[in-house]
């Protein structure tokens, strides 16, 4: 409760302002009259009694003017009953996983709660905390319990710790005037990022209650504001809002630590050409460093990784660079992981190795055309190829068989023999795709390099067995390495190797949904042309997906005989179209309705599925943000339209095969994209498969058209990178903006705004009636003359 004196409430202010001018105006010609009088001497008395009856005319004639002053204003007393209610502070807690670092106290979130513990003594503000990140900032306490438990154990730490630090609350926001003391802060999900200018940006446009205050509570690691213009983004992003920014260092030194801070590519990922890496190798915390060994290897789908470059980065100043050249072999994802051998005591071994996800592209399409013999087929297939000018063919025919009498030795039938065993054994990798059409590789001794074709489909390659007298089972495929990567069983027993019977292909569930053979149907509608037979071939391997049909030939489990099938292979895909009549597209009675063009639609969509062209894959997939290891991950799921059904994602880590993850979800015809919440993953590469089985067939055993992507999880990513935090960014913030940067432990000495008090009772009392005021005016100024006459002034 205070107590105040106030003027009359009917009073407006000019007035009681005009009141206040007068009387001072009164009092000071008073004291010039006593001033002239005095010098001429006016006065009837003399010494000693002229100067008190000038004290006393002043005395009194300063009462008549007060009097007279409080005649008029006739004060009040005041009574107020309020509360003090202090100002908005904004507390942004810095959510990057690079808090879960070695601070000041434990890890520098543990630090980050001390802090928070101080301010929560302050009883005279408001705290509001929030995490930030990347955009927007999200309140401290807004997250779910399975967000909560997400924190990430930090580097050492004990499981029981972990446990503990992730169950305990982050306290509240908006806690009032006295906020509890807070518990560590949780992450609401994994952040990649430590944007504090985008959380200042949103918090100044905010259409609430503006801050009084900010106190921003990190290690200095930012995104945003950068270190070249720290001060000048910070004032920008407040928009003019004129309050301070208080800054809280929650670590001061590093960690001693050897780590892959960047990894940096010069140019596009091109297949078959080099591509430079530049790597950017740290020391800090007093780690002695001089070279450090690095190395490039690539992950695939199954065994170690394959090493591409090794090197040696020569730190100076705690900073070392080495560029390594790597050439890649195939096109598509792939991932890339880059590992330092770290000295002695490296107390964060987690950036010692960084994964990296290149999409590399191809600048032509190198294809290896093998054929047995000159068919209408075999001429249709090169005249599309060597009309391509994207697609590089060598074209590799076999015109005579070594039964045939040339009458001539073998190294007069050529100037310059064909390298056959190099093409097959040292320039295979080189190959996008390899057709083998109507060719049986028994007769010429190349039987030797099917498992070189088998490694080769293996470690990412593509293969396409077209049929006719000569392939497949005929061709004396079964039972050999090449037959294990087909789709389909070549293990036909006693059944007959070809079927001469004219047909006409049917077209499956799954292909009428594949969007491999979408630019075929579009041209020719669901019927096929007559074919002039097929190679026999058993059931689809397991994975297989069949787009087209035998329409009377089944195999020996009663299903119809696979006729066109896809199918992948640890990183490689493979195709097996058993008719040689795909001709009959481009030239026949059939093809004039597509002028032909059919033909080519269809083989540009098996080589483009081959090249996993995004146009033929039935969806795309990929970890939205990234994934991050011991995160929840979440993968965002984008079908094409009209791909409506059942997907099935399968996750697999790279190296092992070995299948972590299975998920599930629904698809539209509308191609929405769907979330699916894929879970936590230990470090390294993954990858997801994507198969969308078409409504119709999702309760049975179909297989519907599938699709992959790799991906990588790190233990800490970019933020785990440079553990070196960065005060002085910290202390410039401050000082651009008024406010002071401490160390947690003197958080709640911060100087923060000063409380408001509110009122919520205001009582108003006269101190006397108006006609006492009048009265004691009166007196007054009859005093005052009766002074003023004996003291001889007129």
């Amino acid at each position: 409760m205070t107590r105040s004196l106030a003027p009359s409430g009917d009073l407006s202010s000019p007035v009681v302002a005009v009141a206040c001018v007068v009387a001072a105006l009164s009092f000071g010609l008073l004291l010039l009259e006593l001033i002239r009088a005095r010098g001429r001497g006016a006065t009837a008395l003399g010494g000693a009694a002229s100067a008190r009856a000038a004290l006393g005319t002043a005395l009194t004639g300063a009462l008549a003017v007060l009097g007279l002053l409080a005649a008029i204003l006739r004060p009040v007393a005041v009574t107020s009953r309020g509360s003090l209610v202090g100002p908005k502070v904004v507390v942004l807690i810095d959510g990057s996983r690079s808090m879960d670092l070695p601070g000041l106290a434990g890890t520098r979130r543990d630090s980050a709660a001390q802090a928070l513990a101080e301010l929560g003594k302050r009883a005279d503000v408001r705290l509001s905390r929030y995490l930030f990140g990347e955009g927007a900032p999200v309140p401290a306490d807004a997250r779910t319990p399975d967000e909560a438990a997400a924190t990430t154990p930090p580097p050492g730490a004990s499981a029981a710790a972990s446990a503990g630090a992730a169950a305990a609350p982050a306290g509240g926001a908006d806690a009032g005037a006295a906020a509890p003391a807070a518990a560590p802060p949780a992450r609401a999900r994994a952040q990649r990022r430590s944007d504090l200018s985008a959380a200042l940006e949103a918090l100044a446009r905010a259409a609430d209650e503006r801050p009084s205050a900010f106190v921003v509570v990190s290690d200095g690691r930012l995104d945003r504001p950068g270190p070249d213009d720290t001060a000048a983004a910070t004032r920008a992003a407040l928009e003019g809002l004129d309050v301070p920014v208080h800054t809280v260092a929650v670590a001061t030194e590093s960690a001693r630590d050897a780590g892959v801070r960047a990894v940096r590519t010069s140019g596009a990922a091109v297949a078959h050409q080099p591509l430079s890496l530049r790597i950017d190798i740290g020391c800090s915390g007093g780690l002695e460093c001089d070279a450090v060994p690095v190395v490039a290897r690539e992950l695939r789908e199954q065994g170690a990784p394959t090493t591409l470059a090794t090197g040696t980065a020569h730190v100076e100043g705690g900073v070392g660079t080495v560029e390594l050249g790597v050439t890649l072999d195939r096109a598509g994802t792939r991932i890339l992981e880059v590992a330092i051998d770290a000295p002695d005591g490296d107390e964060l071994p987690e950036n010692d190795v960084r994964y990296i996800t290149l999409d590399v592209a191809r600048d032509r399409i190198r294809v290896l055309h093998v054929a047995g013999r000159p068919t209408y087929d075999v001429r249709a297939l090169r005249m599309w190829l060597k009309a391509d000018a994207s697609v590089d063919v060598v074209a590799f025919f076999i015109l005579r068989t070594p039964g045939d009498e040339v009458n001539a030795a073998s190294d007069e039938l050529a100037l310059i023999p064909f390298p056959v065993d190099e093409l097959f054994s040292v320039h295979l990798s080189s190959f996008d795709a390899v057709v083998l059409q109507d060719f049986d590789a028994a007769p010429y001794g190349l039987t030797k390099h099917l498992p070189a074709l088998a490694q080769y489909v293996d470690k990412g390659g593509g293969l396409i067995m077209v049929g006719g007298p000569n392939a497949f089972v005929q061709g004396n495929y079964a039972r050999t390495r090449l037959a294990r990567v087909l789709p389909v069983d070549l293990d036909i027993g006693r059944a007959p190797k070809v079927d001469l019977g004219a047909f006409v292909p049917r077209i499956t569930a799954a292909g009428r949904a594949a969007p491999v053979l979408a630019p075929l149907l579009a041209l020719i509608g669901d019927e096929m042309p007559e074919m002039p037979g097929t190679n026999v071939v058993g059931d689809p391997l397991p994975g297989a997906t069949v787009l087209m049909t035998h329409p009377t030939r089944t195999t020996a489990s009663g299903a119809p005989m696979p006729v066109l099938s896809l199918g992948e292979h640890e990183s490689g895909r493979t195709i097996a179209l058993t008719i040689d009549g795909s001709h009959r597209l481009l030239f026949s009675a059939f093809a004039s309705s597509s002028a032909g063009r059919a033909h080519g639609a269809f083989w540009d969509a098996l080589l483009g599925w081959l090249m996993r062209d995004p146009r033929f894959e039935p969806a795309s997939i990929e970890a939205r943000g990234g994934c991050l290891a011991g995160e929840e991950t979440t993968l965002v799921l984008r079908p094409l339209a009209g791909q409506g059904g059942e997907a099935r994602v399968t996750i697999a880590r790279l190296g092992s095969g070995t299948v972590v993850r299975t998920l599930t979800a629904r698809v539209g015809d509308g191609g929405e994209p769907v979330e699916l919440a894929a879970g936590r993953f230990e470090p390294g590469g993954y990858a997801a498969t994507v198969e969308i089985v078409p409504a119709a067939g999702a309760a049975g055993d179909v297989k519907g058209a599938t699709t992959r992507r790799d991906f990588a999880c790190e233990r800490g990513g970019d933020e785990w990178a440079d553990p070196r935090p960065d005060v002085a960014r910290l202390e410039e913030i401050a000082r651009a903006t008024g406010g002071a940067s401490v160390l947690p432990a003197a958080a709640g000495s911060l100087p923060l705004p000063a409380a408001t008090q509110v009122a919520a009772e205001r009582h108003v009392a006269p101190l006397l009636p108006p006609w006492a005021w009048t009265l004691a005016a009166a007196v007054a100024l009859g005093a005052h003359w009766i002074v003023r006459r004996r003291s001889g002034l007129a």
